[in-house]
């Protein structure tokens, strides 16, 4: 009796086991990674089959992919991570990034999963010497250029913001036209010409005074337009096209708006690296990966992030966009070294992607990046309507930003 009641325990516990067994080969809700890219919707035949082909190499990771459009991208990112289920992994810009690290709201990622992506990019991530995101793709301006305008100016090709000082008078003079038209008052572009200088904080210093007022000298001279102190890329867009400006920094993607819009312009227009500082060094724009601290899973999330940034996968999304890679393999394919000289975008690539050797010291984000912003573009506005001295100015920008909680 006590035998027969054993067996019967016996066999039911083996059938449990098998039951138990043969779970995990159905794929269930707790593997499945749901990951959030701000309007890629354009892309999503790329994404879908880089999806499908991870899912085929990891049977046991499902990916939920959505698509955020780039205005509410913040503010879901923002509820979502604050909630008990955020998603596993989600494509930000550095900026809104490193808010999120400052609030603790990130998964620290070890640096052991870097070494595909450029070190350069990798260290302008970091926030307090620690790994928050990952890269996914960046841009970088070139100089686009009316060469029909330059030569008739018989000007040199200017590789500094001090060297468009020098010209401008001669651009004026001979053409007719303005040198440029710097978008100085629009988001971070003025931060950034700073930054290129050796100016991080500290804005009254002597070389700060010297930058600041070398766009004044300009605009008082009238050597740029009087726009400039509102008006943006796009207006600048516009004023290249119409022959109005000889020099524009922009991402290679504007020559395609060139071509289409004004094909006239776009034969006489060439390309030529970006301008710099005395520092030397290029600037850049990113958009990256991040992994919120509450997410359920992370590593599978991680897994899937350096699988969208292999090489392969680098390559192909480069060949679709005119976004540069970060993986150092695909820097270095012949897609971004070699062109013909027939194809001005692949010039404007070749050219952008190079500079991404050299962009260190790059502008770190900091606390408020955003007031500092508007108080530097404010800064600009009111020196170069001198409505007081600009070492008045800032002195004044400067106590502002040491009042700062950094």
């Amino acid at each position: 009796m006590v035998n027969s009641s054993l067996r019967k325990i016996i066999i039911i516990s083996v059938i449990l086991i098998l039951v138990l067994i043969t779970l995990p080969f159905k794929k269930s809700k707790s593997d499945e990674v749901v990951f959030w890219t701000l309007q890629m919707n354009d892309f999503a035949p790329y994404m879908n089959k880089v999806i499908s082909d991870f899912e085929t190499q990891n049977p046991n990771i499902k990916i939920k992919w959505v698509d955020v459009p780039f205005s509410e991208g913040e503010k879901r990112t923002l509820a979502s991570v604050l909630s008990d289920n955020p998603p596993d992994l989600i494509n930000l810009n550095p900026d809104f990034s490193a808010l999120l690290a400052q609030k603790g709201a990130l998964w620290e990622i070890d640096e052991q999963y870097t070494a595909q992506y450029n070190k350069s990019i990798i260290n302008s991530l970091k926030y307090n010497g620690k790994l928050y995101s990952l890269p996914w793709y960046a841009t970088s301006a070139v100089t686009i250029y009316n060469k029909y305008l330059s030569d008739k100016a018989e000007v040199i090709l200017p590789k500094t913001y001090d060297d468009i000082y020098e010209i401008a008078p001669v651009i004026k003079s001979k053409t007719e036209t303005f040198v440029m038209l710097p978008n100085i008052t629009e988001n971070d572009t003025m931060q950034r010409i700073l930054n290129k200088y050796g100016v991080i904080g500290n804005y009254n210093s002597e070389k700060s005074v010297e930058v600041f007022e070398m766009f004044k000298t300009m605009y008082e001279k009238d050597f740029i337009p009087k726009e400039t102190v509102t008006q943006t890329h796009r207006e600048a867009l516009e004023k290249y096209m119409a022959e109005k400006i000889v020099f524009f920094q922009a991402g290679a993607n504007f020559l395609t708006m060139i071509k289409e819009n004004a094909p006239s312009v776009y034969k006489k227009t060439d390309v030529s690296s970006q301008l710099t500082g005395t520092m030397g060094q290029y600037d850049f724009s990113l958009m990256n990966f991040v992994i919120p601290i509450r997410a359920k899973h992370k590593s599978e999330a991680l897994k899937f992030a350096l699988f969208l940034t292999n090489d392969e996968n680098q390559l192909e999304l480069a060949k679709l966009t005119n976004v540069l890679a970060v993986n150092e393999k695909t820097l270095k394919s012949d897609f971004y070294t070699k062109y013909d000289n027939s194809d001005l975008q692949a010039k404007a690539r070749v050219i952008s992607a190079k500079q991404l050797n050299n962009i260190e010291p790059s502008m770190k984000q900091i606390r408020n990046q955003k007031e500092l912003n508007i108080l530097i573009n404010t800064a600009v506005q009111q020196i170069l309507l001198n409505k007081a001295s600009t070492k008045e100015i800032l002195d004044d920008l400067n106590k502002k930003y040491k009042d700062f909680d950094l």
